[in-house]
């Protein structure tokens, strides 16, 4: 095979396309906090460990699968809930470092106390998925990253048509817009921002399922939190649409970079592409694609 033959283009591509799935699942954790309530939780990738272990420590001590993930969405909605309440209301109308800190303070005492219940072992999590890869047309897909792909569609269709065809998500949406203007009509801030940071418990069990699937669920699991930081950047902190065309993009460009660009620079390019990628896009637009421009008043 030639090594600019067009199914070996199209083969990286849809592996990069496929692994930005994955990165998108972890931004849209973020743009479901910051979007209501400003707050950029740098606690998400410890959420996302939380909830891989918990799941996995559970199977090992022979709860059947389907109870562990019932158990598992329990706690991690239970967590959002206390997050919410003992940190970010106590803090609402801080400054915004004030909240990032709080956050990444967090980060670490969620990250112990999985450590304290659980341990520090690494887990290895099988979730009946076959990887083996299959031929379409002449190009390999991995079958894990395709049903990872169709998994966080169907997360998404669904947080959608729960922000948009329920009540306490138009109340979403009406916060995320003007949260003074929320108030002034009567809207609770305290039960929707409850609301959101249920719901970023609940993508970091589908998260933390399916990373840990992928990587074994290990404590450097929460740093996939860094990987999400570009998608945001370029598609927005706002922006759950932009939350998944930022990650296909960073997906797909970081693995085209590797291949094709990395030879010329001695390889491991894909370790910082996506990186650069989003600086230049900081530069040209600092909302991101699909973010919110924010007007200064003087």
């Amino acid at each position: 095979m030639s090594y600019y033959d067009f199914l070996f283009v199209i083969e990286v591509l849809v592996g990069g396309l496929l692994s930005g799935v994955m990165y998108s699942l972890v931004a849209i954790g973020f743009v479901l906090i910051y979007k209501t309530s400003g707050v950029l939780n740098f606690a998400q990738g410890s959420m996302v460990l939380f909830a891989a272990l918990t799941f996995v420590s559970l199977v090992e001590r022979g709860i059947p699968f389907a109870l562990s993930l019932l158990i598992t969405f329990a706690v991690m909605v239970a967590l959002g809930f206390t997050i919410e309440r003992t940190v970010l209301r106590p803090l609402v109308n801080r400054s915004p470092m004030t909240l990032f800190m709080a956050t990444l303070g967090l980060s670490y005492i969620i990250e112990g106390a999985a450590q304290l219940i659980w341990g520090t072992q690494v887990h290895g999590l099988d979730l009946g998925i076959d990887d083996t890869p299959f031929e379409v047309g002449g190009i390999l897909i991995s079958s894990f990253d395709l049903l990872a792909a169709a998994i966080a569609a169907a997360m998404v269709a669904g947080l959608s048509a729960f922000f948009y065809w329920t009540r306490i998500g138009l109340a979403f949406r009406a916060v995320a817009d003007d949260q003074f203007a929320a108030l002034a009509v009567g809207l609770r801030l305290p039960r929707i921002w409850g609301t959101v940071w249920t719901a970023a418990g609940f993508v970091a069990l589908v998260t933390g399922l399916l990373w840990g699937a992928r990587l074994g669920v290990r404590f450097s699991l929460s740093l996939i939190v860094l990987k999400a930081l570009p998608v945001l950047v370029l598609g927005g902190f706002d922006s759950i649409l932009g939350a998944i065309v930022g990650g296909l993009i960073i997906g797909a460009s970081e693995k085209l970079a590797e291949v094709y660009l990395g030879p010329f620079v001695g390889g491991g390019i894909e370790g910082w592409f996506a990186y650069a990628l989003a600086l230049v896009v900081l530069l040209v637009r600092p909302s991101g694609l699909f973010g919110q421009k924010t007007v200064e008043r003087v």
